[in-house]
């Protein structure tokens, strides 16, 4: 009775003219993405230290604007290890998924889509905590996968778990999940703006929602607001200052831009290949398939343990010219490949990191 009358006088609040009404809602709905994006990434780095550092004695690195975790550890590189965590997490994570919440397999994005045009909004409450549960599994354990799908997909979930409890309309509904989606993107991209304009816009082909705008926006800089809070301002990555001196270096990166094109249609084929023609088709339960494509992937790792998580360590790395070439062109191939395995196989994280 009590928890139902709070939330009579808090709509009662919200209810004033639309604007502030949406302006209510974002912040309502920042907050709670902005924790949740709190919580996931200090969940992630812990998981990723034990597993990957203190028990297969991987020394990844840190983006410097990420290095959350500032234990050592003396652990020796286990090879061996490296290629059983990812079938162990893809084993957890495969029955967490195909039991409890299918929405959350793969990226996601697709899930909060569909939602978002043919359920009204409406978002189950489980999703938003399995999500994340297993995508920080998934990421902890070595998978090959970002964490901007996974957080997209919780912060919709949020969003749409607002909207259940204030009973508001389907239209209502739709538009706090789109906010939900831009605070957790604004926090773990650290760009508000940019991450509330990709929400309204990821849902269509060619349009973009244009009612979700103002509370996307103040969702997103909750958000992102109370996630630099806890963890800085400072960008993900240190770039060193870089001056131009010759217009003839815009020929290179003019060739780097065509060079990016091919390898990105490798990327989109090779992902789309796994998923609809290799693990679809796979003679073993949904469940078991992201333990298969873990031991690929570990299988990888024993060679090129780079491709392990996210990347974003390695990405630094390569920023500050520490990568010899040799390292870069097999993490341009073994990258895609493992991620090609990872979510394909229904682990569960996102496409755009890696």
């Amino acid at each position: 009775m009590a928890r139902g009358r709070f939330l009579l006088e808090l709509k009662k609040i919200l209810g004033g003219t639309d604007f502030f009404r949406w302006i209510g809602f974002g912040v309502l709905v920042g907050i709670i993405s902005g924790l949740g994006a709190v919580a996931f990434i200090y969940l992630l780095e812990w998981l990723k230290f034990f597993v990957l550092k203190e028990l297969a004695g991987y020394q990844f690195t840190h983006p410097v604007g990420e290095h959350i975790v500032h234990l050592t550890s003396q652990t020796p590189l286990r090879r061996w290890v490296l290629f059983l965590v990812p079938a162990v997490g893809g084993l957890i994570c495969g029955f967490i998924v195909y039991t409890f919440v299918p929405e959350a397999e793969g990226d996601g994005t697709n899930a909060m889509v569909d939602a978002f045009h043919n359920k009204g909004g409406f978002i189950r409450g489980r999703v938003p905590i399995l999500k994340g549960i297993t995508s920080i599994i998934t990421l902890g354990t070595g998978g090959s996968a970002g964490r901007e799908g996974p957080i997209s997909q919780i912060g919709a979930g949020f969003g749409s778990f607002v909207a259940q409890k204030l009973k508001l309309s389907a239209r209502q509904h739709r538009i706090l999940v789109l906010a939900g989606t831009a605070g957790g993107l604004g926090a773990i991209f650290r760009a508000p703006l940019g991450a509330a304009l990709t929400a309204v816009e990821v849902i269509y082909s060619e349009d973009f929602e244009s009612e979700a705008i103002v509370p996307a926006v103040i969702s997103s800089v909750v958000a992102y607001s109370l996630f630099t809070f806890v963890y800085g301002h400072q960008p993900i990555f240190f770039v060193p200052k870089v001056v131009s001196r010759n217009p003839v270096e815009l020929i290179f990166y003019g060739i780097l831009g065509l060079a990016c094109v091919p390898l990105g249609m490798i990327y989109v084929r090779m992902f789309l290949g796994a998923r609809d023609q290799f693990f679809v088709r796979f003679p073993v339960r949904p469940h078991f398939r992201p333990m298969l494509g873990g031991f690929m992937v570990g299988a990888i790792a024993m060679i090129v343990p780079q491709v392990l998580s996210g990347g974003y360590g390695t990405m630094q790395q390569a920023v500050l010219a520490q990568i010899p070439l040799k390292l870069l062109i097999l993490c341009c191939i073994f990258k895609t490949v493992a991620t090609s395995i990872t979510l394909p196989s229904g682990s569960s994280g996102g496409v755009f990191g890696p």
